[in-house]
């Protein structure tokens, strides 16, 4: 059985097309915002990519950088904000930051890939989707294998989940050089690799990788992908989705 026989998250068609903070590049608006959101619910998207950070007075927000410099031109970080402070700033376009909660709650239908990007953001991300019971809807992953092992720990039910580096690294050895030996105990826990085409000398972008992975249920997709050729290129060799800035690009490579 696969991921998707357990996780609502993953009842979709296939291809999968997940908004990277959504749609920000295509029109004048801010990434990680309910507008980018919509943008990209509006044209295509399946799944929302976002991040979240912890702000002072411990609420989930959807933000990827650590601070406020590169997206609103100032020198300040996200955790040493207060939430009405941070909501007092405007984004470059003029957007707003918004909560987990509150784009949950505006975007009802929507499915959330969340990375969380610190420790401190994990007691505020656990407690945004436990009070609105968005289980069934969220992806929780990190870069940080600890981090994202506290995140699944501290749920009241179990969520999809995606495999940290170290993880993917494990299995791509396991599968290039062991010929999948212990392959399936890898990848026991997650129900997805969210990979580049390559990292370093490493290949990921592989039909017998992506097959294998498939089946041990582990779906495969990559990030971050925005040439409409790359994009079917991939989902040629098995892909089940693509991460894009562009999904509206993806449309038109159809």
């Amino acid at each position: 059985m696969s991921a998707t026989d357990f996780f609502p998250y993953f009842d979709s068609p296939k291809p999968r097309l997940f908004a990277h903070r959504g749609l920000a590049q295509h029109a004048d608006l801010d990434e990680n915002t309910i507008p980018a959101f919509q943008a990209a619910l509006d044209h295509g998207a399946t799944h929302l990519e976002s991040d979240t950070q912890a702000t002072a007075d411990d609420v989930a927000v959807l933000f990827h950088d650590e601070d406020l410099l590169r997206v609103a031109g100032i020198d300040a970080k996200v955790r040493e904000l207060s939430l009405s402070e941070l909501k007092s700033t405007r984004l470059k376009n003029g957007g707003e930051i918004p909560t987990l909660a509150e784009a949950l709650e505006t975007l009802p239908g929507a499915r959330f890939n969340l990375d969380i990007k610190t420790r401190p953001a994990i007691s505020p991300t656990i407690e945004a989707i436990e009070t609105l019971q968005a289980h069934d809807r969220v992806l929780v992953s990190s870069f940080s294998n600890p981090i994202r092992k506290s995140a699944l720990t501290g749920l009241s039910k179990p969520i999809a989940t995606s495999g940290s580096l170290s993880t993917v690294l494990s299995a791509w050895l396991s599968h290039t050089l062991l010929f999948g030996a212990g392959f399936s105990a890898i990848v026991k826990d997650v129900h997805a690799f969210q990979i580049p085409m390559r990292r370093g000398p490493v290949n990921f972008a592989t039909k017998g990788f992506i097959a294998r992975a498939q089946r041990h249920q582990t779906e495969v997709h990559f990030w971050t992908i925005n040439d409409p050729e790359e994009m079917l290129r991939l989902l040629d060799l098995g892909a089940d989705g693509i991460v894009s800035d562009r999904v509206d690009l993806f449309q038109t490579g159809n």
